[in-house]
């Protein structure tokens, strides 16, 4: 479901409740000023007067609209674009980058600050108004009185717009160096075990905190823009002030102006003098300028696009056709072309660093290459809808993520209502049933209550992936398992079967039991053969390490 976008009659009674008000203001020291002229004059004020108790309504009832609207605004706005990055991020998946703790950030503090967005630039030309009306008030009341004013317009302007470039740079500084804390503590929580065995607490608190020193610069950068226009702005306020009410009280000396018209001016003075409003709205567009670039940086990012094809009958044969996948303009894997027969296990084999993982996410579509093309049964994987995809290919991982509000419901991710009786065949077939049985309410039994080992937890992601119709991709997925435990799910995997299944192997018993080794070498393929015809190559023995046989 496509998140709905905020409505835009938000932002247009945003504007309309702080242009009424903005009008209302503007038009009331020029109601005062003729009623204090006419009762001067001792001339008949109630039409003025009443003019003035009818703006004064005015503002007390839009006003508070207009800040009532003011926070709405954003928070549909940053609700939606909450949304719109889960659901991108999501599809990116490997695709995307910064690590989860940048996500995070992006997502809290980059969304909020880009939904100020259509509210801080609505608010900040309706505080324009204000300082612009008062100017032509100024110059209805006497051209005189804004020669003063005019002085310093320009000197103005500059001050605001080096005030959004400013602002906008150091927050984006300080966005970066949160999110890279974010990063940091994400990946301790993460190995929080290993680090605890290892005895490196201390040094691992040190390297999360190190970021701190550039957070700390770019608040202080922050508050040194905000602290030098804040007194910029107090000092050019009051002068400019000052200057219309000399003049003001010149022309009333000469008899130019009444003394109501000084009131009124006196009044437009201080509003045409209010730089700060100006200076805290130009500061929240420079905020939401901030903010929206780090969340246009994830929106810009392309998504992977789905065909509608469905895949015709077949066994799962699976062919890679020149298939090269770059990171920063280096390739990973280059020129890989192979076939692996449909119905048959193949193992991946290589050193640490070879492509093995990214071959198999390759396969499973989790990744697209930069150039050749993977397909299934004939079909490319980029035409395949995305029902088809999930369908057919199933994955398992050496860490897999469990989701859902039960185990049963953690196994039955992504299958359309799957039920009892499938979710038991997966949890048998990948060696769980016994378990997961003796759970208090067995695979309904909530996972928040359900604690896993790093064995269990693998087995139950190789359930979830079993499903799969065409092509099952094993990427280390039984490295946490007992030998007993995986030989005889590695039984299953490499028996005979109605799917491919591609088996990412660290030991040379498992590539052993595989029909087809694929053996990558420095992201190349370096050969397509059986187990027992590479194990001559003392290269290729060197792979499992000494003393590991078949």
């Amino acid at each position: 479901m496509v998140p709905a976008p905020p409505r835009r009659s938000t932002l247009v009674l945003l504007a309309a409740a702080g242009g009424i008000s903005a009008v209302a203001e503007l038009a009331l020291p020029l109601a005062i000023g003729h009623t204090v002229d006419a009762v001067v004059a001792d001339r008949a004020a109630g039409r003025w007067l009443a003019w003035s108790a009818v703006l004064v309504g005015v503002l007390v009832v839009a006003d508070p609209v207009r800040d009532l609207v003011a926070g709405l605004a954003p928070a549909e706005r940053t609700a939606y674009l909450r949304r719109c990055l889960v659901r991108h991020t999501l599809a990116l998946g490997d695709r995307g980058a910064g690590g989860p703790g940048d996500a995070v950030s992006r997502m809290m503090t980059g969304a909020a600050d880009a939904g100020q967005g259509g509210a801080a630039v609505v608010l900040a030309w309706i505080s324009i108004v204000p300082v612009a009306g008062a100017v032509v008030a100024l110059a209805y009341l006497d051209g005189w009185l804004i020669t003063g004013y005019l002085a310093g317009s320009v000197a103005v302007a500059a001050l605001l717009r080096r005030h959004v470039r400013d602002t906008s740079d150091a927050v984006v500084r300080y966005q970066r160096a949160q999110a890279d804390i974010a990063t940091r503590l994400s990946e301790a929580l993460a190995g929080s075990r290993t680090i605890v065995a290892a005895a490196t607490v201390p040094t691992e608190i040190r390297r999360c905190l190190r970021p701190l020193r550039d957070l700390a610069a770019a608040g202080v950068g922050t508050w040194h823009v905000l602290a030098r226009s804040a007194a910029q702005g107090a000092l050019a306020g009051p002068l400019l002030q000052l200057s219309v009410v000399a003049v003001g009280g010149w022309l009333l000396s000469r008899g130019r102006l009444t003394p109501g018209e000084l009131l009124a001016a006196i009044q437009y003075g201080a509003l045409g003098a209010g730089i700060g409003g100006l200076v805290a709205s130009f500061n929240r567009v420079a905020r939401a300028r901030a903010g929206s670039r780090r969340v246009t940086e994830v929106l810009r990012r392309p998504v992977p696009r789905y065909g509608r094809r469905e895949l015709p009958a077949g066994p799962g044969t699976l062919t890679f056709r020149g298939v090269t996948v770059r990171a920063a303009g280096v390739p990973v894997l280059s020129g890989v072309t192979l076939a692996l027969p449909g119905g048959r296990p193949a193992a991946v084999v290589g050193r640490s660093g070879s492509g093995k993982s990214l071959l198999a996410a390759l396969a499973a579509r989790l990744v697209d290459p930069d150039e050749g093309q993977i397909r299934l049964d004939g079909v490319p994987l980029t035409e395949l809808s995305a029902d088809s995809l999930r369908r057919e290919i199933g994955v398992a991982f050496e860490d897999p993520m469990l989701v859902g509000a039960t185990v049963g419901d953690a196994v039955g991710l992504g299958q359309d209502r799957p039920d009892h009786a499938t979710v038991a065949a997966a949890l048998h077939a990948a060696s769980a049933g016994t378990f997961v049985s003796r759970l208090p309410r067995g695979a309904g039994t909530p996972l928040a209550d359900t604690p896993l080992s790093g064995g269990e937890r693998q087995r139950l992601g190789l359930a979830r992936a079993w499903h799969a119709g065409r092509l099952l991709v094993l990427d280390d997925a039984t490295s946490s398992l007992d030998t007993a435990t995986e030989a005889e799910i590695m039984g299953l995997v490499t028996g005979r079967s109605r799917r491919t299944h591609l088996v990412v192997a660290h030991r040379a018993s498992t590539a052993a039991r595989c029909a087809t080794v694929v053996w990558l070498d420095g992201g190349r393929v370096r050969a397509v053969a059986p187990h027992r015809q590479l194990w001559t190559d003392p290269d290729y023995r060197a792979v499992f390490g000494a003393g590991d046989h078949p």
